[in-house]
């Protein structure tokens, strides 16, 4: 995986000093002194943290403190992953845990393209939840209830969520940027009784009106009892209670004991065919988790300003919200991270004082195309997270030059569990191109065709026991089949996630894309990732997107769509045969497509990722509707573009 056969290409490795700081090292010596639990590698203690599931969950729920009400049972196995019972008899608030500590210290750091900035102290949260949960309390919403919002990322989709589960109700969240049909296929399943929203935002440069959108979502739920405006952008919503109306009477601070399984929140996958699951965490696992990944692998802290550039619909905010409960303040930005260029992001980390950014991978690829030079921007950063898409050696190597001293940690998992089953450890060394291990209390292998656990080769990325912040189940599935069948159907009792994996054999790991975006080329296994390293090196390509398409009795034919730089550049044969060499050259003769055509954008989700199932389907003969809810994408057409592709074809 590095450089040099099987070398390890390390590119930071923290000192002993640090090491020794961190919180990851502080849980070891507590593990050590209150459980005579002792371990002297990192590989010691994730076995144990996946063999052990009772005494590590505990531990986690100890160490941070979760309650002074301790469980004396963590864990009740059941005849399957999902008949396992956490903490059974257990009751907490998962917004209680994160609103504990009040003081001036500052909670939450806000920039925005549309207003000026905002900044609230941890006793100013404090009360803006309090009131919240006031406000819904009048407006009739109780436990189970669900709430929703159509809101960017601003403060005051924090506080609306927090007093929400407070009261113990539901939350479900979109950006303003989907449209109704997006919004509607994942809200309506959820019948809820309050919306929050806006009537617009402005994105970089341009003011967009939602006026429009709001009321096909109003009138699409007609279970909503009450619309909150937060004034923000676009014109006024009609007949609505106003956001400072909500908060504005002083109330105390309280929260509604819930059992450790009551659900949160609910999340919803990419919605690409069909309507979106409707994934249902639960208060104690989503605390739990969080606090292990932002506390031990993330090694976050009171110190700490997070910053993870994310969207109110994708499952990364949910995850950086979580940082309250580590005592650190989130920053907060809402606008285009490309205005008025990829600097933006990068200034926005040093002007509010970000100690720990979080991108994606395709937005560290923009910027090393792009010649940014973020050290100058962002001169405080301790730490950099990626994820979203895979890393290639490249972004490592990008990275480092930049910040030689900064742990990247780049994490994969998903809104299925609402957290990274492989990612980074502050203890261990960073390699180019790898993840540097299983996170704790994951029980991740690769496993190949058979069910077999293989090592230093790809195979199927499962889980092979459970974990508390796997879903309750999905809203609407009372047997719990589609839930069985989404993550069970591949390996009987094992949860198959659907991406590939190599665990190398110094327990790393890589992420090749995928499983069901995975290229066979006569028979030979090819992940969509090291394409797109390649391609998108190439000076004349911006963005890329690579398919098979399965023939019966035939090899199939690979096909690769190209944005030019710049994007109305004609497809020329010399670029064409640019790419075709330098595929055969870099990666084999397998992987050099048999179809180049260039398109205006690649398909992606609003969180980034690229739509290569619907654009194989699409090909294969599809009809857009079918695959894809426009609204769902990034470029709302952008699938219009491959379905006229597919009837020239």
């Amino acid at each position: 995986m590095g450089d040099g056969g099987d070398r390890p290409d390390v590119l930071w490795a923290p000192s002993p000093d640090a090491a020794a700081a961190t919180t990851m090292a502080r849980f070891v010596g507590w593990l050590a002194a209150e459980r005579g639990t002792a371990f002297d590698t990192y590989d010691e203690l994730w076995r144990w943290s996946v063999e052990d599931l009772g005494g590590f969950w505990s531990s986690i729920w100890e160490f941070f403190e979760v309650s002074d009400r301790t469980p004396t049972v963590a864990v009740e196995r059941g005849s399957s992953m999902a008949d396992t019972v956490w903490f059974p008899g257990a009751t907490l608030n998962y917004a209680e845990r994160l609103l504990r500590v009040g003081g001036d210290e500052a909670a939450v750091v806000a920039r925005s393209q549309t207003r000026g900035d905002r900044q609230m102290s941890r006793d100013e949260l404090r009360d803006a939840v309090a009131g919240c949960r006031a406000g819904l309390l009048r407006l009739g919403v109780g436990e189970g209830d669900r709430v929703v919002a159509y809101l960017p990322n601003i403060p005051e989709a924090l506080v609306a969520f927090l007093a929400t589960a407070s009261l113990g109700a539901v939350w479900a969240s979109c950006p303003p940027e989907f449209g109704p049909r997006s919004v509607l296929d994942r809200f309506g399943q959820l019948d809820p009784v309050v919306l929050f929203t806006v009537g617009g935002y402005r994105y970089g440069a341009k003011d967009v009106d939602r006026s429009g959108e709001v009321a096909e979502i109003r009138a699409g739920l007609p279970t909503l009892a009450h619309v909150v405006e937060v004034a923000y952008g676009g014109p006024a919503v009609p007949e609505v209670v106003g956001w400072d109306e909500l908060v504005s009477r002083p109330a105390p601070l309280s929260f509604d004991d819930v059992a450790f399984d009551h659900p949160l929140y609910v999340l919803f996958s990419s919605g690409t065919t069909g309507l979106p699951k409707a994934i249902v965490h639960r208060h104690g696992g989503i605390l739990l988790e969080h606090l292990k990944a932002l506390g031990l692998h993330q090694d976050l802290g009171p110190d700490d300003r997070f910053f993870w550039f994310t969207t109110t619909g994708w499952m990364m905010w949910n995850y950086l919200v979580s940082a309250l409960a580590l005592g650190s303040a989130l920053v907060l930005f809402d606008g285009d991270p490309g205005h008025p260029d990829l600097g933006e992001l990068w200034r926005v980390a040093g002007a509010t004082d970000t100690t720990v950014l979080g991108v994606s991978a395709p937005f560290l690829q923009a910027c090393e195309k792009a010649g940014v030079r973020p050290e100058a921007l962002a001169p405080g950063l301790r730490s950099i997270g990626s994820t979203g898409a895979p890393l290639p050696a490249s972004g490592y190597r990008w990275v480092h030059r930049h910040f030689p001293d900064v742990y990247l940690n780049s994490i994969s998992g998903g809104t299925d569990v609402c957290t990274a089953f492989v990612g980074g450890a502050p203890t261990l060394p960073v390699v180019a191109g790898e993840m540097s291990c299983r996170l704790l209390g994951a029980a991740v292998e690769a496993f190949g065709p058979d069910g077999e656990s293989v090592v230093g080769s790809e195979g199927e990325l499962v889980v092979t026991a459970p974990m508390p912040s796997m879903p309750v189940g999905f809203w609407n599935d009372p047997d719990g089949r589609r839930f069985h069948d989404a993550y069970f159907a591949a390996f009987p009792g094992v949860w198959c996630h659907g991406d590939w994996l190599t665990i190398t054999e110094r327990g790393t790991c890589v992420i090749t894309g995928r499983s069901d975006a995975t290229l066979n080329r006569g028979g030979v296994r090819l992940g969509t990732s090291e394409f797109y390293a390649v391609v998108e090196s190439l000076p004349q390509v911006a963005d890329s997107l690579i398919v098979h398409l399965d023939e019966e009795g035939g090899a199939g034919t690979l096909v690769l769509l190209l944005v030019l730089d710049p994007p109305d550049t004609p497809l020329t044969a010399e670029v064409a045969t640019a790419v075709r060499d330098a595929l055969r050259t870099q990666l084999s003769p397998r992987h050099v497509p048999d179809e180049i055509h260039a398109v205006p954008v690649v398909p992606r989700t609003h969180s980034g990722k690229k739509l290569e199932i619907p654009v194989k389907r699409i090909l294969q003969g599809r009809a857009v509707a079918d695959v894809a809810s426009p609204s769902s994408l990034a470029v709302p057409d952008a699938l219009d573009v491959v379905a006229r592709l597919a009837a020239d074809r």
